[in-house]
């Protein structure tokens, strides 16, 4: 049975509680998670999310911008060797001592957005036959409006554009952060249909991308 309106508001309040305990509690929460001893700064329903992604996309080629660690860059090389497919590019604006090292990983050290970086992920993203996208580097508004504009036309149909941390200002963490990616895909969407939110990629109830996955439905982008 479906819970009824004033069920879903309690349901609503109490993730949204949870949700800023579990953030601001980084120490012990996302700020601790490693995968295989890397730190990955990421939430771990969201991480179970991805590779669901990736076992239905089964992606050529995953982009990732916003490295730090190389934590999430493993993980998803890790399930990628699992269903033998693909390879992870991901770029970041600085080094980080110790990244892990694999195979399927290539590491760019380059602002998200530099023409020349955006050119040769375009020209790696024409030779794939299926391309998911994760944006995770600075979180401002303009930035990942920028990122958005971008990397959009490199995700193939049917595959994903992940916008991470669209849980700031105030949805529910950081109140006074200002805007950022939450609000920067609200701009991107009034213009790109050839994108939309899934919300069944939220099924665990908290995520740290509230309205951040977006599925490319058809070819205009």
């Amino acid at each position: 049975m479906r819970p009824g309106p004033l069920a879903k508001l309690r349901n609503r309040a109490t993730v949204r509680r949870f949700h800023r305990l579990y953030y601001d509690s980084a120490a012990r929460t996302w700020g601790n998670t490693t995968w295989l001893g890397v730190k990955v700064q990421k939430c771990p329903l969201d991480l179970w999310v991805y590779q669901e992604l990736l076992n239905e996309v089964r992606p050529e080629l995953v982009i990732e911008t916003g490295t730090y660690a190389g934590g999430s860059a493993l993980f998803l090389a890790s399930c990628l060797d699992l269903i033998d497919c693909g390879r992870v590019i991901t770029v970041d604006i600085a080094d980080h001592a110790d990244r892990p090292q694999h195979d399927r990983i290539t590491y760019l050290k380059a602002s998200s957005v530099d023409p020349a970086v955006v050119e040769r992920l375009r020209g790696e993203a024409g030779r794939a036959d299926r391309v998911l996208v994760i944006l995770d580097s600075d979180h401002s508004r303009d930035h990942v409006l920028a990122e958005l504009e971008v990397y959009a036309p490199l995700v193939t149909p049917s595959s994903y554009l992940v916008v991470e941390d669209t849980n700031m200002n105030g949805r529910p963490v950081l109140p006074d952060s200002g805007p950022g990616p939450y609000e920067a895909v609200d701009a991107f969407l009034r213009d790109n249909p050839a994108f939309e939110r899934d919300p069944a990629r939220e099924k665990f109830f908290m995520t740290f991308n509230p309205g951040g996955y977006l599925r490319r439905v058809d070819d205009r982008a």
